[in-house]
């Protein structure tokens, strides 16, 4: 078990604003999917927040070259989650002298990816 966890990469992004329901929505999409192509699909996504998530996602990659000396063409997103962050609330003037609330989530968004290593590398037992 513990060796599953050494090959783990991961990038956080705190406080992205948007709310979690449509996050999820893109992440969906991604998950168990090439890193590489994940990020192609999220070039061609028609939601703004597309954006964020490809640059989580571009993060966890940077992160796991640079940090860890991993292959970026054996990386895949093992997990992509989303968690509720703080709500900033605030109130729209109705009529006769009312308000009601309008709420602006926030959202954390955390990518984990993985080296998955080919047959040829796992008959050898080496790393190129």
């Amino acid at each position: 078990m513990a060796q599953k966890n050494k090959n783990i990469v991961k990038a956080i992004n705190k406080n992205v604003r948007s709310s979690p329901r449509k996050i999820n929505l893109l992440l969906k999409n991604i998950r168990g999917k090439k890193a590489d192509i994940a990020v192609r699909d999220l070039s061609f996504a028609r939601q703004r927040i597309a954006f964020d998530i490809k640059k989580t996602v571009q993060s966890a990659i940077a992160n796991a070259e640079n940090n860890n000396q991993y292959d970026i063409d054996n990386l895949y997103i093992v997990e992509a989650y989303v968690g509720k962050s703080i709500v900033l609330k605030r109130f729209r003037a109705r009529a006769k002298g009312r308000a009601s609330a309008i709420k602006k989530p926030y959202s954390n968004l955390t990518i984990v990816l993985s080296e998955k290593k080919t047959k040829k590398e796992e008959l050898h037992g080496t790393k190129s």
